[in-house]
């Protein structure tokens, strides 16, 4: 695959046909003596990662062929130079994964309208049942079914597709993850590397968690990956644009809108866990100035606004 549509979405787009890590490959690019060559908004991508990680340094293996590994480089300037304020940075994966989320969502409408059932006898997830799973929730969306059930999360059992961000960096699909975002900072220079992995054509036997799926098993069709990849370096690179342009400000650049719009953590109910082994439990209510999810203690009503935590969906 020559990857035009991807090529043309960046200035800099390297494929390499294996890498340890992507974010590993291109902070040494973007540090070392040719660092001026890998410009703003620069992707590294392989379809083959053997060292990959997620969050909290856990390990990301998938079979070769069958993901992306994706890293695009920022270098954020206010107008005149300016570094970026601190408190911006936490909308950087909340951008990300809003872009992803819309592209997963245009890919998938593809062949399966919303709100309908897979087609081409397509499964969305693992065939376990939900009993044996620890499925990500639905969302407080409209669209979206609550159930009074354990106090676990579960796939969406609807029987619709529904491709939402849940806070602060997967997308899911009827609740199972088909994509994950980690995103570096390079200290000396302010600059942020945003890795995703995004599962292409993971079957049922491949998947590397009960709780995930692929574009082949929500679709049924073999995905367009570089229509897939195009569509979200695209995406991201104009969402993140705007909100620069903005002044670093979310409200002003229509991204916190977007990204409210787009996630199915708000409204819900959800345990949130914290560092030092602390938990919370409570209501999702929205996102404050800076990202960070406000959720409203269920025991004393009292608003929390969490930074970073594992955020998993309850449901009723």
């Amino acid at each position: 695959m020559d990857w035009e549509r991807s090529r043309a979405a960046v200035l800099r787009f390297e494929f390499r046909d294996e890498v340890g890590s992507t974010n590993d490959e291109l902070r040494a690019a973007a540090s070392g003596p040719d660092a001026a060559e890998w410009g703003h908004g620069a992707a590294l991508v392989t379809d083959n990662q053997t060292h990959g990680r997620g969050r909290l340094g856990r390990v990301w293996l998938a079979p070769t062929g069958k993901t992306l590994a994706i890293s695009v480089l920022l270098r954020p300037e206010l107008d005149g130079g300016a570094p970026l304020p601190p408190d911006a940075y936490g909308w950087i994966p909340l951008i990300a994964g809003a872009a992803m989320t819309e592209a997963v969502r245009r890919a998938v409408e593809l062949h399966v309208p919303p709100g309908t059932a897979g087609t081409g006898g397509a499964t969305v997830g693992s065939t376990s049942s939900p009993a044996e799973q620890e499925a990500p929730a639905a969302s407080a969306r409209p669209s979206r079914r609550r159930l009074r059930a354990e106090e676990a999360e579960g796939p969406d059992d609807s029987g619709g597709v529904d491709v939402e961000l849940k806070w602060p960096n997967d997308v899911l699909v009827s609740g199972y993850k088909i994509c994950g975002i980690l995103s570096e900072l390079l200290p000396d220079s302010g600059a942020v590397i945003v890795g995703a992995g995004l599962n292409l054509t993971l079957d049922e036997h491949d998947l590397p968690t009960l709780t995930s799926t692929s574009l082949l098993l929500v679709t049924g069709a073999q995905p367009d990956a570089d229509a897939v990849l195009a569509d979200y370096l695209a995406t991201f690179l104009e969402m993140f644009g705007a909100f620069v342009a903005s002044g670093a400000d979310a409200a002003a650049s229509g991204v916190a809108a977007r990204v409210a719009e787009l996630c199915g953590t708000i409204g819900s109910e959800v345990r949130v866990e914290l560092p030092g082994d602390r938990e919370l439990l409570g209501h999702a209510e929205r996102l404050d100035v800076d990202g960070r999810l406000v959720v409203i203690d269920r025991e004393n009503g009292e608003p929390w606004s969490v930074a970073a935590g594992d955020v998993t969906h309850l449901r009723y």
